[in-house]
């Protein structure tokens, strides 16, 4: 069982990053992926690993791990704040009314900073989705700007 950790969390992140966990399974369809929480984030290890078989971990699984700041192409440290998350709460729409269980939103940077908005959102979101819209395509381009609200 792991314990939310003390500071603020990507919702977005790769299980290579220090102190990754599987906080969601990725369900749905190749065409529109759908993020299935667990009830408890779990540490990312072997035995999650083979899980995954033969795909890459994120196509699987969605992690959470340590806000990288700005050792991340996404974070504004001027505004300090991260610019996927605005991005993908000013161009995708909302696919959920009612907030999905979640057992990182309070850690969550996106939440922190987005609220309800990006657990709207949340859901669609895959790290490696083969088939994205073309709003997720521009909200995961770090060179694009958010847009203004």
């Amino acid at each position: 069982m792991t314990t939310p950790a003390p500071h603020t969390l990507c919702p977005s992140a790769q299980p290579d990053w220090a102190d990754a966990q599987v906080f969601a399974v990725v369900a749905g369809t190749p065409e529109r992926p759908e993020a299935a929480y667990l009830d408890q984030a779990q540490a990312f290890d072997a035995p999650l690993l083979a899980l995954a078989g033969e795909l890459h971990p994120s196509e699987v699984f969605r992690f959470a791990a340590p806000c990288a700041n700005g050792g991340c192409q996404h974070f504004d440290g001027a505004a300090h704040s991260c610019r996927l998350a605005a991005k993908t709460v000013a161009l995708v729409p909302m696919v959920v009314h009612k907030l999905p269980r979640c057992a990182i939103r309070s850690n969550c940077r996106w939440w922190q900073q987005e609220g309800a908005a990006a657990c709207q959102r949340c859901p669609q979101v895959v790290t490696d989705n083969h088939h994205p819209s073309e709003a997720m395509r521009m909200a995961a381009d770090p060179d694009r700007l958010p847009q203004a609200r």
